[in-house]
């Protein structure tokens, strides 16, 4: 004991005198952990990856094969070249057995374009096999179905008995089959942060109020919860109408909890469902054995209370297959049911995870043959089945779950809700971000009328790539001294949000073995290596560290190439749950924001300028015209202490640019500021910029 940060300096080079001690040790063969793995042998040092179950890849091989991306100019390094293998993967006739290329047409995010080198939509099998060959190519060690020696620790700090320490140095780990894994350096490419939490490092689970870190879309969150909500009107009890009869399972007594405020809940987990169509490579869905009917009624009442949308999202992948997802408000994703999965036994957990997998079976089963199911849903759900080839078990269900969020690493550097929207940004990026602010739902509670509804579920994006901090991959320097956790990083429930994606997790894997090897190679601790050095390492290995404009999609315009003053809507200060979106064009930046139609009166979006110089502007605004807009938006425009009203029909179309003149008005300097709201609107409302265009008089 007693050794402080310096005594985890060793050489890359000592492992050949001692095989037994690894450069870097992986537990967690997620798709980041095989990606820090074949980084450390690119940089000549030993590594070894330990994964507990039997299959590499995690959720990019476990059905999550419509990839969430987010903005794909933000991948670089392994990542992209994993998702360029996979476009070769699909080159070859010999792959697609279900269906002929041309057949195939990708769609979303994830959709191909001409002259892309990259596919981002694959098979489970497809992920396993390009992932499999990567890391064989570069002989990459993986050791299978041994679990981290859990017993012992506790959330106070204790370091767990499967874990050997000297001062802040993690010496070796030890599995529950007794094997023992020497390491210089140790990563943590687990969903669950067993080995920082069994480390004894800070950590948290759950949401944090939103006053912790000054957010606003942490915490409790009732009011931005209208995306996969329940029908009006949905009774929570077993027998309707009587409370004394109890709720429904699944229904928590003791929600929502205060607006904002913190708590132990976890957004829902599911499993992300390979079907197919194809008669021969289908297994029919079956009633499970411990089928309980109670757990579908919600479902039912809420198909009897006017839902008509598809309860799920089936999004087409190759040879007629689908990653399925959560929609609506009952589908895959089991809510409320996952709270102790984080700092549960193995045992515990497995039961968890079969309680999900009979969950989701029973749900397929009731779609497709429960006569309170619409008849048109039955039919659809019902050509459907899991693959007879793509997992091990012989029902087609995979082992994977879709653990979104456990455990969460509190380091120095916390990656927040400032981070994403460009409020604050790091100088240490050892990566990019650039999905939506996520959370599936939370729980389920009654409302004040008495009825059901969802909690938790936030969709707030509309903001460019971000970069990730090196350090918001560090435990702090005094409690751990040589271990990186590069996907269960430190950041707040809603920014993890954003940044927990496949993708992102691959990034991360690799700039954090980079961070390894120079460590071992500096002779320095991790917490003091030199940036400039990791940087231009990363930079070098094809990583993306800072934005472009080619990160803009298609339609956006970059705000730097129009004239005058322009505030995009991610530098607007809004009020009420936002939604973004970019499906029409033409837009300022990544996107626009919209009302969805709905919280009319609760919605507003101001935007500030400031004028430097006396003379005659045109006040602007930009929308993508449609026929379901409204046509009545109001605008209101303040400054020099005076305040004009005006009022948009967004169906009627813009200036070629997508913008629309309100007025043109002579200034002296100052600020000005737009404001734009949804007060008794008659359709949506679109928020994309503001432009205070001088004009020559």
């Amino acid at each position: 004991m007693g050794c402080g940060l310096a005594a985890i300096a060793g050489s890359a080079n000592a492992s050949a005198a001692d095989p037994k001690v690894y450069d870097v040790v992986v537990y967690g063969g997620t798709a980041g952990g095989i990606a820090a793995a074949i980084q450390v042998k690119r940089m000549g040092g030993s590594v070894v990856v330990i994964e507990p179950s039997r299959r590499i890849g995690g959720l990019t091989t476990g059905g999550l094969g419509q990839t969430d991306i987010g903005n794909k100019a933000a991948i670089g390094g392994i990542a992209r070249e994993f998702y360029q293998g996979i476009a070769q993967y699909y080159q070859q006739p010999e792959n697609w057995k279900w269906q002929s290329p041309d057949q195939y047409r990708s769609g979303g995010q994830s959709r191909t374009v001409d002259g892309e080198t990259t596919q981002w939509t694959f098979e489970p099998s497809a992920a396993l096999t390009v992932l499999q060959n990567m890391a064989d190519q570069h002989e990459v060690p993986i050791v299978y179905e041994q679990r981290l020696d859990r017993s012992g620790s506790r959330r106070s700090g204790e370091v767990g008995d499967g874990i050997h320490m000297e001062g802040t140095t993690i010496r070796s780990i030890r599995m529950e089959t007794g094997q023992v894994y020497h390491g210089r350096r140790f990563i943590d490419a687990t969903y669950e942060g067993d080995l920082f939490a069994t480390a004894g490092v800070s950590y948290t689970v759950g949401r944090e109020a939103n006053a912790t870190y000054d957010e606003t879309l942490n915490g409790v969150q009732t009011q931005r919860a209208i995306h996969h909500q329940f029908m009006p009107g949905v009774d929570p009890y077993v027998r309707k109408g009587d409370p004394s009869s109890g709720l429904l399972p699944g229904i928590d007594p003791e929600g929502p909890g205060t607006e904002g405020a913190g708590d132990h809940r976890v957004q829902a987990y599911c499993f992300r469902a390979c079907l197919t169509d194809h008669p021969e490579n289908r297994i029919p869905f079956a009633k499970p054995a411990d089928y309980d009917p109670l757990m579908y009624e919600l479902l039912l009442r809420n198909f009897e209370a006017g839902q008509t949308g598809f309860p799920v999202i089936n999004s087409k992948m190759p040879n007629r297959k689908t990653d399925t997802n959560n929609r609506t408000g009952v589908s895959t994703d089991f809510i409320g049911q996952n709270y102790a999965y984080p700092e549960a036994s193995y045992d515990q957990r497995e039961r968890i995870v079969q309680r999900h997998r009979s969950y989701i079976q029973g749900l397929f089963w009731t779609m497709a043959n429960h006569p309170r199911v619409p008849e048109a849903t039955r039919r659809i759900v019902s050509r459907w089945g899991t693959c007879k080839d793509e997992f091990e078990r012989a029902d087609g269900w995979q082992q994977q779950l879709y653990i979104r969020e456990a455990r969460r690493l509190v380091g120095d550097l916390v990656m927040t809700q400032h981070h994403c929207q460009g409020r604050q940004t790091v100088d240490d990026s050892v990566g990019m971000a650039a999905y939506t602010m996520d959370s599936h739902n939370v729980q389920r509670y009654v409302d004040g009328a008495g009825h059901v509804r969802n909690e938790g579920d936030v969709q707030v994006g509309g903001f460019p790539p971000y970069p990730i901090s090196y350090r918001s991959l560090l435990p702090k320097p005094q409690e751990c001294s040589n271990l990186l956790v590069p996907v269960s990083l430190s950041a707040s429930h809603i920014a993890f949000g954003s940044i927990r994606m496949e993708p992102v997790f691959m990034v991360l894997g690799q700039s954090a073995a980079t961070a390894a090897m120079q460590s071992i190679n500096s002779r320095r601790p991790l917490h003091a290596i030199s940036y400039d050095t990791l940087r231009t390492r990363l930079l070098a290995d094809s990583q993306v560290l800072q934005r472009s404009d080619e990160m803009l999609p298609a339609q956006g315009i970059p705000a730097a190439s129009l004239k005058g003053i322009v505030v995009d809507n991610t530098s607007a200060e809004t009020t009420g749950p936002w939604s973004t979106g970019h499906a029409v064009g033409p837009f300022v930046g990544l996107g626009y924001l919209h009302d969805g139609n709905a919280a009319k009166g609760d919605l507003s979006a101001a935007f500030t300028g400031k004028i430097t110089k006396a003379g005659r502007y045109a006040v602007r605004v930009s929308y993508s015209k449609h026929s379901n807009r409204a046509t009545n938006v109001p605008v209101t425009v303040q400054a020099g202490g005076e305040t004009t009203r005006y009022s948009v029909n967004q169906r009627t179309a813009p200036a070629a640019d997508g913008f629309t003149t309100l007025a043109e008005v002579h200034w002296q300097p100052g600020p000005v500021t737009v404001t734009i709201s949804n007060v008794d609107t008659d359709g949506y409302v679109i928020v994309d910029a503001v432009q205070l265009l001088p004009l020559h008089e």
